[in-house]
């Protein structure tokens, strides 16, 4: 993907090089191996001796943070191509590999913590097969999309590796036909994330109706996109900080603009529908009306913050506000997933074993730890060039 633009745009790359084992890596690793530990347990015992999961609730954390908030992360590349190779902005190019990089780590590990809880974990492979497929179900379509669009990222990160490793000729004969998979990496998140709000519409009465709506489908694929411009900003100052690099602030000035737009949208629509299915009132006197404030407060605070010109070109305020919507779009997702879903019958309640918040964090450790590693050993940030600070 990246490559093909790379001789049009004229953009190079480089691999950031120096030691691998320093401490913030170590510390991943060890994280990693704890959850290795839990999930060994897992997979020997049962769900029930690494989970609090129960009939009332047969998805917790590993479902409504690994998957559906972890895909949301993953969304940066999704954004970037579509900016960048669908509208036709090149001057986007120098994020797209590390916002593919990014994808390609969000999804992979988000489709390796679905088998962590699927009770069956040895009959994943069955919705791959007709005979078994009901071709209405809404989470069929979300598990082909998202092992479709993992696979994609592998084809659209292959650039760097053919690169890293000197295979020129099949990197050449790979640009020829990347522009069927950037069309596929926009399609299927588009896709998928609009049908992750279309499985909590079909729970009904047991979601609040602070969350419980039709519009679900267009939050979450809102949500996502939100979502991913805000990674790719929190992790190019996050980049530029720890890697010591430029800070890439005028391209980042660009898409905050966007999150701009995205985020007031969000927030209109959310008000608007709340208003058209008469709770509003919710908001004030709802069981979980306290979490809905704080979401909203976490958006709108974010939004508020890039509305003057002068924030969107300082760094520090562009981290700030990636950070608050981030955390918005990850309480908005907590809650409709888990915070505000009521089982029907029976007095069940769900809050996460440490052993599965050990999991969730090993899980993300290993998705910072492999960054760590790529973007050290392969060409993914764009090259900085004495000139040019």
């Amino acid at each position: 993907m990246s490559s093909q633009a790379h001789e049009h745009h004229g953009h190079e790359h480089q691999a950031l090089g120096g030691r691998v084992l320093t401490l913030p890596f170590l510390i991943c690793a060890a994280l990693v191996a704890v959850a290795g530990v839990i999930l060994f347990q897992r997979y020997t015992q049962g769900l029930a001796a690494a989970s609090n999961l129960n009939d009332g609730y047969p998805w917790g954390i590993w479902v409504a943070i690994d998957v559906v908030i972890g895909s949301a992360f993953g969304c940066a590349g999704y954004v970037i191509a579509l900016l960048c190779y669908i509208l036709n902005r090149g001057e986007y190019h120098p994020l797209v590999r590390p916002a593919v990089l990014a994808s390609l780590f969000g999804y992979g590990l988000a489709g390796l913590a679905v088998l962590v809880d699927l009770g069956r974990y040895w009959n994943f492979y069955h919705m791959m097969l007709p005979w078994y497929a009901q071709p209405n179900s809404v989470m069929l379509e979300v598990g082909l999309c998202v092992a479709t669009y993992t696979l994609v990222l592998v084809v659209e990160f292959a650039p760097a590796f053919l690169e890293r490793f000197g295979i020129e000729g099949l990197r050449a004969k790979l640009n020829r036909v990347l522009w069927v998979f950037i069309a596929l990496g926009v399609l299927l998140p588009t896709m998928h994330q609009s049908s992750l709000g279309t499985m909590m519409v079909i729970v009904g009465h047991k979601l609040s109706p602070l969350w419980q709506s039709q519009m679900l489908p267009v939050f979450f694929l809102l949500t996502a996109i939100l979502m991913g411009f805000a990674i790719v900003v929190w992790e190019s100052v996050m980049a530029s900080l720890n890697f010591r690099r430029p800070m890439e602030t005028p391209v980042l000035s660009k898409l905050a603009g966007l999150m701009l737009v995205v985020a007031s949208l969000f927030v209109v629509l959310r008000f608007v529908d709340l208003i058209v299915r008469g709770q509003i009132g919710q908001i004030f006197g709802g069981p979980q009306s306290g979490w809905f404030v704080v979401e909203m407060a976490l958006m709108i605070s974010g939004l508020v913050l890039l509305i003057p010109k002068a924030n969107r070109n300082r760094s520090r305020a562009l981290f700030l506000s990636a950070s608050l919507l981030l955390a918005a779009g990850i309480l908005y997702r907590l809650n409709v997933y888990l915070i505000g879903f009521t089982p029907a019958v029976g007095p069940w309640h769900y809050f996460p074993s440490v052993k599965e918040i050990m999991v969730t964090v090993g899980v993300f450790a290993l998705e910072i730890a492999l960054y760590l590693l790529f973007v050290k050993k392969l060409p993914v940030m764009h090259a900085v060039h004495p000139e040019h600070g």
